[in-house]
Protein backbone atom coordinates (compact mmCIF):
# COMPACT_ATOMS: atom_id res chain seq x y z
CA UNK A 1 0.00 0.00 0.00
CA UNK A 2 1.53 3.02 -1.09
CA UNK A 3 -0.09 6.02 0.63
CA UNK A 4 -0.25 8.95 -1.18
CA UNK A 5 -1.69 12.72 -0.29
CA UNK A 6 -1.34 15.64 -2.55
CA UNK A 7 -0.94 18.25 -0.06
CA UNK A 8 2.11 17.84 1.38
CA UNK A 9 3.32 20.20 3.89
CA UNK A 10 6.89 20.63 2.93
CA UNK A 11 6.68 20.54 -1.11
CA UNK A 12 2.79 20.87 -2.13
CA UNK A 13 1.94 18.62 -5.09
CA UNK A 14 5.25 16.66 -5.23
CA UNK A 15 4.13 13.57 -6.03
CA UNK A 16 2.73 14.82 -9.14
CA UNK A 17 5.92 16.39 -10.35
CA UNK A 18 7.68 15.16 -13.39
CA UNK A 19 10.29 12.73 -12.80
CA UNK A 20 12.02 11.62 -15.90
CA UNK A 21 8.99 11.89 -17.99
CA UNK A 22 6.39 10.24 -15.47
CA UNK A 23 4.98 11.24 -11.88
CA UNK A 24 7.10 10.97 -8.97
CA UNK A 25 4.11 8.93 -7.25
CA UNK A 26 4.06 6.49 -10.85
CA UNK A 27 7.13 5.85 -10.61
CA UNK A 28 7.35 4.59 -6.95
CA UNK A 29 4.09 2.41 -7.89
CA UNK A 30 5.94 1.40 -10.97
CA UNK A 31 8.82 0.66 -8.89
CA UNK A 32 6.94 -1.29 -6.00
CA UNK A 33 5.24 -3.56 -8.87
CA UNK A 34 8.93 -4.44 -9.98
CA UNK A 35 9.99 -5.48 -7.32
CA UNK A 36 8.27 -8.73 -7.26
CA UNK A 37 7.68 -8.86 -3.91
CA UNK A 38 4.15 -8.61 -3.46
CA UNK A 39 1.13 -10.11 -4.36
CA UNK A 40 -0.72 -6.90 -5.13
CA UNK A 41 0.35 -3.14 -4.99
CA UNK A 42 -2.24 -0.07 -4.47
CA UNK A 43 -2.25 3.56 -4.26
CA UNK A 44 -4.30 4.70 -1.43
CA UNK A 45 -5.23 8.70 -2.04
CA UNK A 46 -7.05 11.11 -1.17
CA UNK A 47 -6.51 13.30 -4.50
CA UNK A 48 -8.95 12.84 -7.79
CA UNK A 49 -5.26 13.95 -9.89
CA UNK A 50 -3.16 10.85 -8.39
CA UNK A 51 -6.14 8.25 -8.91
CA UNK A 52 -6.70 9.48 -12.71
CA UNK A 53 -2.76 9.11 -13.14
CA UNK A 54 -2.30 5.89 -11.51
CA UNK A 55 -6.37 4.81 -13.61
CA UNK A 56 -4.62 6.17 -16.64
CA UNK A 57 -1.49 3.62 -16.39
CA UNK A 58 -3.79 0.74 -15.86
CA UNK A 59 -2.44 0.52 -11.87
CA UNK A 60 -4.43 -0.15 -8.77
CA UNK A 61 -5.39 2.72 -6.58
CA UNK A 62 -8.23 3.46 -4.06
CA UNK A 63 -9.64 6.76 -3.07
CA UNK A 64 -9.79 7.58 0.53
CA UNK A 65 -13.29 7.93 1.90
CA UNK A 66 -12.21 9.87 5.18
CA UNK A 67 -9.49 12.58 6.28
CA UNK A 68 -7.09 10.48 7.46
CA UNK A 69 -3.64 12.23 10.29
CA UNK A 70 -1.62 9.36 9.28
CA UNK A 71 -0.20 6.85 7.04
CA UNK A 72 -1.38 4.30 8.67
CA UNK A 73 -4.79 5.07 9.30
CA UNK A 74 -5.19 5.71 5.67
CA UNK A 75 -4.05 2.33 4.86
CA UNK A 76 -6.00 0.51 6.69
CA UNK A 77 -9.12 2.19 5.52
CA UNK A 78 -8.08 1.08 2.37
CA UNK A 79 -7.54 -2.40 3.83
CA UNK A 80 -10.23 -2.74 5.97
CA UNK A 81 -12.36 -4.93 3.71
CA UNK A 82 -10.04 -6.96 1.63
CA UNK A 83 -8.49 -10.43 2.84
CA UNK A 84 -4.75 -9.60 3.21
CA UNK A 85 -2.53 -11.20 5.66
CA UNK A 86 0.31 -8.66 5.64
CA UNK A 87 0.51 -5.16 4.34
CA UNK A 88 3.67 -3.07 3.56
CA UNK A 89 3.94 0.56 3.90
CA UNK A 90 5.58 1.79 0.74
CA UNK A 91 6.00 5.67 0.87
CA UNK A 92 4.80 7.61 -2.28
CA UNK A 93 7.79 9.69 -2.38
CA UNK A 94 10.32 7.29 -2.43
CA UNK A 95 10.70 6.25 -6.02
CA UNK A 96 14.29 4.34 -5.45
CA UNK A 97 12.49 1.50 -3.37
CA UNK A 98 14.80 -0.34 -1.35
CA UNK A 99 14.08 -3.92 -2.71
CA UNK A 100 16.91 -5.91 -0.02
CA UNK A 101 15.06 -4.19 3.33
CA UNK A 102 11.41 -4.69 2.15
CA UNK A 103 12.41 -8.53 1.82
CA UNK A 104 13.96 -8.23 5.08
CA UNK A 105 10.57 -7.07 6.44
CA UNK A 106 8.57 -9.74 4.88
CA UNK A 107 11.12 -12.69 5.85
CA UNK A 108 10.28 -11.56 9.56
CA UNK A 109 6.66 -12.67 9.11
CA UNK A 110 7.30 -15.94 7.48
CA UNK A 111 9.39 -17.07 10.07
CA UNK A 112 6.90 -15.63 12.87
CA UNK A 113 5.10 -19.03 13.02
CA UNK A 114 3.67 -18.03 16.73
CA UNK A 115 2.44 -15.03 15.38
CA UNK A 116 4.46 -13.04 18.18
CA UNK A 117 5.02 -10.15 15.82
CA UNK A 118 2.43 -7.71 15.26
CA UNK A 119 4.67 -5.20 12.84
CA UNK A 120 7.96 -4.99 11.65
CA UNK A 121 9.86 -1.94 10.66
CA UNK A 122 13.45 -0.34 10.00
CA UNK A 123 16.25 1.38 11.77
CA UNK A 124 19.32 3.15 10.71
CA UNK A 125 22.73 3.87 12.39
CA UNK A 126 23.08 7.52 12.74
CA UNK A 127 27.24 8.50 13.35
CA UNK A 128 26.96 11.83 13.30
CA UNK A 129 26.13 15.06 16.32
CA UNK A 130 23.86 16.51 14.00
CA UNK A 131 21.81 13.40 12.85
CA UNK A 132 21.16 12.40 16.40
CA UNK A 133 20.64 15.83 17.89
CA UNK A 134 18.11 16.72 14.71
CA UNK A 135 14.82 16.60 16.00
CA UNK A 136 12.94 15.81 12.61
CA UNK A 137 14.99 12.36 13.21
CA UNK A 138 12.61 9.67 14.70
CA UNK A 139 15.24 7.67 17.29
CA UNK A 140 14.52 4.08 17.92
CA UNK A 141 15.75 2.29 21.14
CA UNK A 142 15.04 -1.75 21.37
CA UNK A 143 15.48 -4.48 23.41
CA UNK A 144 18.09 -7.15 23.36
CA UNK A 145 15.40 -9.02 20.80
CA UNK A 146 15.16 -6.09 18.75
CA UNK A 147 11.91 -5.16 19.99
CA UNK A 148 11.13 -1.64 19.94
CA UNK A 149 11.10 -0.16 23.43
CA UNK A 150 10.13 3.39 22.42
CA UNK A 151 10.17 6.20 19.68
CA UNK A 152 11.52 9.85 20.16
CA UNK A 153 12.19 12.99 18.85
CA UNK A 154 14.56 13.43 21.80
CA UNK A 155 18.10 11.87 22.05
CA UNK A 156 17.67 8.27 23.17
CA UNK A 157 19.56 7.21 25.29
CA UNK A 158 21.03 9.46 26.84
CA UNK A 159 24.69 9.25 27.49
CA UNK A 160 25.55 9.74 30.85
CA UNK A 161 28.16 7.30 31.20
CA UNK A 162 30.90 8.87 28.07
CA UNK A 163 33.09 5.83 29.08
CA UNK A 164 30.72 3.40 27.15
CA UNK A 165 30.26 3.17 23.62
CA UNK A 166 26.14 3.94 22.88
CA UNK A 167 24.73 3.44 18.82
CA UNK A 168 21.97 5.85 18.12
CA UNK A 169 19.38 4.53 15.57
CA UNK A 170 17.12 6.13 13.23
CA UNK A 171 13.51 5.00 12.41
CA UNK A 172 12.77 4.69 9.02
CA UNK A 173 8.62 5.44 8.67
CA UNK A 174 8.51 1.78 6.29
CA UNK A 175 6.21 -0.32 7.54
CA UNK A 176 4.99 -3.87 8.05
CA UNK A 177 1.98 -4.66 9.68
CA UNK A 178 -0.21 -8.14 9.98
CA UNK A 179 -3.76 -6.73 9.14
CA UNK A 180 -5.16 -6.92 12.74
CA UNK A 181 -2.50 -5.19 14.74
CA UNK A 182 -3.66 -2.54 11.78
CA UNK A 183 -7.35 -2.72 12.31
CA UNK A 184 -6.44 -2.20 16.42
CA UNK A 185 -4.71 1.07 15.48
CA UNK A 186 -6.98 2.38 13.20
CA UNK A 187 -10.18 1.31 15.70
CA UNK A 188 -7.80 3.09 18.77
CA UNK A 189 -7.71 7.15 19.56
CA UNK A 190 -4.57 8.84 18.98
CA UNK A 191 -3.06 8.12 22.12
CA UNK A 192 -1.23 10.26 25.03
CA UNK A 193 2.96 9.99 23.92
CA UNK A 194 1.97 9.52 20.25
CA UNK A 195 -0.03 13.28 20.79
CA UNK A 196 3.16 14.74 22.19
CA UNK A 197 6.12 13.37 20.11
CA UNK A 198 4.09 13.62 16.67
CA UNK A 199 5.10 9.99 16.39
CA UNK A 200 2.56 7.33 14.87
CA UNK A 201 4.74 4.24 15.67
CA UNK A 202 4.00 5.38 20.03
CA UNK A 203 0.66 4.37 19.33
CA UNK A 204 1.16 0.92 18.56
CA UNK A 205 3.48 0.67 21.56
CA UNK A 206 1.03 1.98 23.90
CA UNK A 207 -1.78 -0.20 22.80
CA UNK A 208 0.77 -3.29 23.74
CA UNK A 209 1.75 -4.09 19.98
CA UNK A 210 5.51 -6.28 19.39
CA UNK A 211 7.02 -4.15 17.18
CA UNK A 212 10.56 -5.91 15.28
CA UNK A 213 13.14 -3.85 14.33
CA UNK A 214 15.18 -5.18 11.14
CA UNK A 215 18.62 -2.83 11.10
CA UNK A 216 19.64 -1.56 7.47
CA UNK A 217 22.48 0.14 6.05
CA UNK A 218 20.48 1.59 3.27
CA UNK A 219 19.10 4.97 3.91
CA UNK A 220 16.21 6.12 1.98
CA UNK A 221 15.60 8.70 -0.85
CA UNK A 222 12.95 10.54 -0.18
CA UNK A 223 11.57 13.71 -2.17
CA UNK A 224 10.78 16.04 0.27
CA UNK A 225 11.86 19.39 -1.24
CA UNK A 226 12.36 21.00 -4.48
CA UNK A 227 15.93 20.10 -4.32
CA UNK A 228 15.53 16.49 -3.59
CA UNK A 229 13.54 16.55 -6.87
CA UNK A 230 16.35 17.59 -8.90
CA UNK A 231 18.51 14.94 -7.30
CA UNK A 232 16.28 12.37 -8.28
CA UNK A 233 16.26 13.34 -11.69
CA UNK A 234 19.95 13.13 -11.89
CA UNK A 235 20.01 10.09 -10.55
CA UNK A 236 17.30 8.69 -12.28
Amino acid sequence: MIPARFNASRFPGKLMKDLAGKPVILRTYESALHTKLFDDVYVVTDSDVIYDVIKAADGKVIMSKKEHDCGSDRIAEAVEDLDVDIVINVQGDEPFIDEVSLSKLIEVFKDDMNHEIDLASLKVEMNTIEDIENPNNVKVITDQNDFAIYFSRSVIPYHRDQTLKVKYFKHKGVYAFRKNALMDFYNTPMTPLEAAEKIEAIRYLEVGKKIKMIETSVESIGIDTPEDLEKAKKLF
